[in-house]
């Protein structure tokens, strides 16, 4: 069966989706409706901007999400989807590939969310940290011990697990995760604490957007960050994506349930080659690949 896999955050990178705007048509018309959509040229910024540019939240997310559902639409007949998965930001771009959500609910959705997190992360000074080299039991135990937030967020493949929380938090956490054996215990450029209940004021506030958009039955299941599990049934899809503001992202957990449904190979559609490395650190025998241009 084939999966197809979508990037978050950190994918983006200064130039990414130049190749498509130039090559194709049907790209150029959707990168302009974005732009028109957005209310600035975010195409700009995408061919042109420094990596300064690109890191800023509502102009990450929103990129990501074009480069991953315009190559989608464009490969046409070659997109061919039997399971689909996004991993975090991601799920969005997935939800449109699956035709689950319009291209243009899917984007507002992404600029809005983008914004709710902006938001938040103003609220309370947060960050978040990459654990390498320990197991997620000992990763959650440490988290659970600690007053101050601290919690999971991404569990990326065996023995690398991001955890998001305050700065105290993360600082406590990141001096025990060392002692406790991590290979490395490193925090992250990032805006805030992502996937964690430092989001509560994003989640709240993306969740009437959720709630007002139309989402339908996806042309194959998603599975969701949330539990890592299969979805169809919009409604669930909805509460799914809710939930996953402040809830963790079950990638390693995802790639294993894709595997044991059938999976016979992933097929990254966006920016970069992050998550093919995941899968290849969860099954080494994964056949992965990038979504390349129709020639």
């Amino acid at each position: 069966m084939n999966a197809y896999i979508f990037p978050g955050q950190g994918a983006q990178f200064s130039g990414m989706g130049k190749d498509l705007y130039e090559q194709s048509e049907q790209a150029r018309e959707l990168f302009e409706k974005a732009n028109d959509i957005l209310g600035f040229r975010i195409t700009d910024v995408m061919f042109e901007g420094t990596a300064d540019d690109l890191v800023q939240t509502n102009v990450t997310q929103p990129a990501i999400f074009l480069h991953s559902t315009i190559l989608a639409t464009v490969l046409g007949d070659d997109f061919k989807p039997e399971m689909v998965a996004g991993h975090s930001l991601g799920e969005f771009s997935a939800l449109v590939a699956a035709g689950a959500l319009s291209f243009e609910d899917g984007l507002k959705l992404v600029a809005a969310r983008a914004n709710a997190m902006q938001k938040a992360c103003e609220i309370q000074p947060s960050t978040m940290a990459a654990i390498l080299g320990l197991d997620d039991f000992t990763v959650e135990d440490i988290c659970e011990r600690i007053s101050e937030v601290v919690v999971p967020a991404n569990y990326n493949c065996p023995g690398q697990l991001v955890i998001s929380g305050s700065i105290a938090g993360i600082d406590e956490a990141c001096a025990k995760m060392t002692e406790a054996g991590a290979k490395r215990a490193l925090k992250l450029k990032v805006g805030g604490a992502f996937h964690s209940p430092l989001m509560e004021a994003a989640r709240v506030e993306l969740e009437a957007a959720i709630v007002a958009t139309e989402i339908k039955a996806p042309v194959c299941p998603i599975y969701q960050n949330i539990d890592a599990k299969p979805y169809t049934d919009p409604e669930l899809i909805k509460k799914n994506l809710i939930a996953q503001l402040t809830g963790a992202v079950r990638w390693t957990q995802t790639v294993q349930h894709m595997l044991e449904d059938g999976a016979t190979s992933f097929t990254e559609v966006g920016p970069g080659n992050v998550l093919q490395g995941l899968v290849k650190k969860v099954d080494k025998t994964a056949i992965t690949a990038s979504a390349a241009l129709p020639q």
